[in-house]
């Protein structure tokens, strides 16, 4: 997925450089790149519903530095995405927060469900429980909040996961012009000391337009589709103009709710 960006927004990135992105939610070409300061809402995008867009809004003017976020509190994030670690860059800056990186390396195919909301559950738990016992035994005990989080698309009643080669990257991509995907997220957040944890699932729907065999190859050349469920990278500038309609947030597509992580981290933080 995408790389992490600066503070202002991650959306920057798919419209500075897609211009038919930029014509249909009316805002200028940007000619300073990614670093500048563009600012803009969700709901300026007009493939995502209304009622979505509303829900974001009111999750935006709730994150405002709660009362539950205390100087020490310790937040980690178990997750090796630059994706998510650019969401929660945002997350943090919005509230005033620093955290952690911890990755899981576990497994990830030992684990199997036909169900893709139990599979993320899953797989979240596998990653809080690996990294709970790596913390545990370096020899201090561990304490904060550990986020954990798992993705995959469901296509045509599929369960995508990362591609296993260009082949398989090519039948992903090509194959969502053909029925709307889903992406099928879970949070999990684990309280190091106690080990007690809640976890939730978003579910995103997107439709998309044909994407051209020529971005699809570009995609593949830069590798990063390897690196997503299902080879599905909304956000990139080659795959942004292609869709058609959105229902669901763009940080749960690109695998952190941020209404869903700060919701369970003050369930957690007030237990």
């Amino acid at each position: 997925m995408l790389g992490v960006l600066p503070a202002p927004c991650i959306f920057q990135r798919c419209l500075l450089a897609a211009p038919a992105l930029r014509t249909a939610c009316k805002l200028p070409a940007c000619e300073a790149g990614i670093n500048s300061q563009l600012r803009f809402g969700i709901s300026n995008f007009p493939f995502i519903n209304k009622r979505q867009s509303r829900h974001r809004s009111m999750a935006s003017t709730q994150a405002s530095k709660p009362a539950w976020l205390g100087p020490t509190s310790r937040i980690l994030l178990g997750s090796s995405s630059k994706s998510r670690r650019g969401i929660m860059d945002e997350l943090a800056a919005e509230l005033g927060f620093s955290y952690e990186c911890a990755s899981a390396d576990i497994d990830e195919q030992a684990i199997r469900h036909e169900d893709p909301h139990q599979l993320v559950r899953q797989l979240a738990a596998a990653k809080a429980d690996a990294i709970a016992s790596r913390l545990a035994s370096q020899g201090t005990a561990p304490s904060g909040l550990l986020i954990t989080c798992d993705q995959v698309v469901v296509h045509r009643d599929r369960i995508l996961e990362k591609p296993r080669d260009e082949a398989e990257a090519r039948v992903f991509i090509r194959g969502y012009a053909s029925a709307p995907a889903s992406t099928v997220g879970s949070v999990m957040v684990t309280d190091l000391e106690t080990r007690a944890s809640a976890c939730a699932v978003d579910v995103t729907t997107i439709e998309f337009s044909a994407i051209p065999e020529a971005s699809i190859e570009a995609l593949i050349e830069e590798g990063e589709v390897f690196w997503c469920a299902g080879g599905l990278m909304v956000e990139h500038a080659l795959v942004a103009p292609h869709i058609v309609r959105m229902e669901g947030g763009m940080d749960a597509v690109m695998g952190l709710s941020k209404a869903t992580t700060l919701r369970l981290l003050q369930q957690a933080a007030q237990r």
